[in-house]
């Protein structure tokens, strides 16, 4: 049996969606900006992308820019704003547990001569909103927080935190890294004060290298990428039209089916945290249960280094993660997993599972005997 458990560093795409890319890509493959038909007919396909993904936010369609996907939506949102308010103020608030996407964007925005302050979380992984209202002052001009954590699958107070900035200074903006949130739960920013959401269409059974920025019609943002003006300016280049297409072929299957396939992924969470914590000396990180994303499960076990495992599970054809997929290929602590505090030991025995629409219970049931069976083998050899 092969089982695919590492849903949160991309998913497989929906037929419909491959299906619908290469009918663009062979036939319908003009360029959107060209004035003859085919080059409407493309300008349609955007078009169609944009109501789609408007409609899911309940915003409007100008305030939709597509991207290559999520890191770039964070940098441009990030550095487009701070570009463009910097005479209001030099200070940016984030967390210590965003993407890199975010983080390394704020470090390198301090070298610019911003201040940024990133604000703790606790044992789960959570922000304080009492921490987060003694960092404001009148220099901030953003606050940049992720959504659903995608290490621990930690939910942030996103709407908690949209009514308190915009309570303390309506001026300031808030960025909300939606990648691993957007599919799973309804994200209405203007009902949520979010002023610019990124979102990436690969976490969403869409393709890779596409993904789509919403930026309030209110806010001033500066492009970071110039060329011909598509996209008003904001995002130049030709705009990628069977990724576009396709991504919003996903969201509009995704939200379709929205309440009864996450209420169905919770089930799996639920079934597969209780058959982890009969394993000995195993720990859940994040919120194991209801209150945290219905698709991530982290866990630690403890004497078995995370390289070790995930290899033994993929020998035995199961995929899983030993962290975020951006930093998998470097052998370094989880800067998530530190900041909540995790027990130093459990830092290089962490895995974490992440699931899908095509993930079932039988494959669930089989990683779980699947980790009985090996995890004592597995300790063992690592004593000696």
């Amino acid at each position: 049996m092969e089982v695919y458990l590492d849903n949160s560093a991309t998913t497989r795409c929906f037929d419909e969606v491959a299906e619908l890319m290469k009918k663009i890509m062979c036939e319908d493959y003009g360029n959107p900006s060209s004035l003859h038909r085919k080059g409407v007919q493309a300008e349609r396909y955007v078009r169609y992308a944009t109501q789609t993904i408007a409609e899911n936010l309940k915003g409007n369609e100008k305030e939709i820019f597509f991207t290559s996907g999520g890191t770039e939506s964070d940098n441009l949102a990030i550095r487009g704003c701070a570009a463009a308010n910097c005479r209001a103020g030099r200070h940016l608030i984030t967390t210590q547990i965003e993407h890199p996407a975010v983080l390394k964007t704020m470090k390198h925005l301090e070298e610019e001569g911003f201040r940024v302050t990133y604000l703790p979380v606790d044992g789960r992984g959570c922000v304080s909103l009492s921490e987060l209202q003694r960092a404001i002052t009148g220099e901030t001009i953003l606050v940049s927080i992720m959504h659903t954590n995608n290490e621990v699958g930690t939910l942030q107070p996103i709407q908690e935190a949209g009514a308190l900035i915009r309570k303390m200074n309506p001026r300031i903006l808030f960025h909300v890294d939606a990648v691993q949130g957007f599919g799973k739960f309804r994200i209405y920013p203007k009902k949520m004060n979010i002023d610019l959401l990124s979102v990436s269409g690969h976490k969403i059974h869409g393709p890779k290298g596409v993904g789509f920025l919403y930026v309030d019609e209110r806010v001033k943002i500066k492009p970071v990428v110039f060329g011909g003006g598509q996209q008003s300016g904001l995002r130049s280049g030709t705009e990628n039209v069977p990724g576009i297409a396709g991504m919003a072929k996903a969201v509009e299957m995704i939200y379709g089916n929205l309440d009864r396939e996450r209420e169905r992924l919770y089930e799996l969470k639920e079934a597969f945290c209780e058959g982890l914590l009969k394993i000995p000396d195993v720990v859940l990180n994040g919120h194991p249960g209801r209150d945290g994303a219905p698709h991530v499960v982290s866990a630690s076990v403890r004497g078995v280094r995370s390289e070790v495992l995930l290899h033994a599970l993929e020998d035995k054809g199961i995929y899983v993660s030993a962290g975020s997929a951006c930093a998998a290929r470097k052998p370094q602590p989880s800067t998530t997993l530190q900041a909540m505090g995790i027990d130093r030991e459990l830092l290089g025995s962490t895995i974490r599972f992440s699931f899908s629409v095509f993930t079932t219970m039988e494959e669930i049931n089989y990683t779980l005997q699947t980790m009985c069976d090996i995890i004592p083998v597995l300790r063992r050899f690592s004593r000696r």
